[in-house]
């Protein structure tokens, strides 16, 4: 099954602050990983280190992915181009700014 990413309103009000919404956290908590770049690594080249800053949250299906992307543009984030691995769906979120909110936002 094909399906394109949900729409997302791209009006945002200054960053959002406090702890993340509870259901993104419960999200954050189950089955997602964050991607940090290894300072030892980063001389070795793009293309044999791929060296972002991305949290990933795996979510089982597309009304999850939908109240991901919702809840990630209410709390300020600028939800990545949703993509299928196996049955699950995977939502990124990119950029070192992001990821450390993120973070620092989910143990509030």
């Amino acid at each position: 099954m094909k399906r394109s990413a949900p729409a997302t309103g791209r009006t945002r009000t200054a960053r959002a602050s406090g702890a993340l919404p509870a259901r993104l956290r419960t999200l954050f908590e189950r089955n997602a990983c964050v991607r940090m770049p290894d300072p030892g690594r980063l001389d070795e080249g793009y293309q044999v280190y791929k060296k972002g800053w991305e949290v990933r949250l795996v979510l089982e299906d597309d009304g999850e992915l939908d109240d991901a992307r919702r809840l990630l543009d209410q709390a300020g984030f600028r939800p990545g181009k949703p993509y299928r691995k196996g049955l699950k769906w995977i939502q990124p979120v990119y950029g070192r700014e992001a990821v450390e909110r993120f973070i620092g936002r989910a143990r509030e």
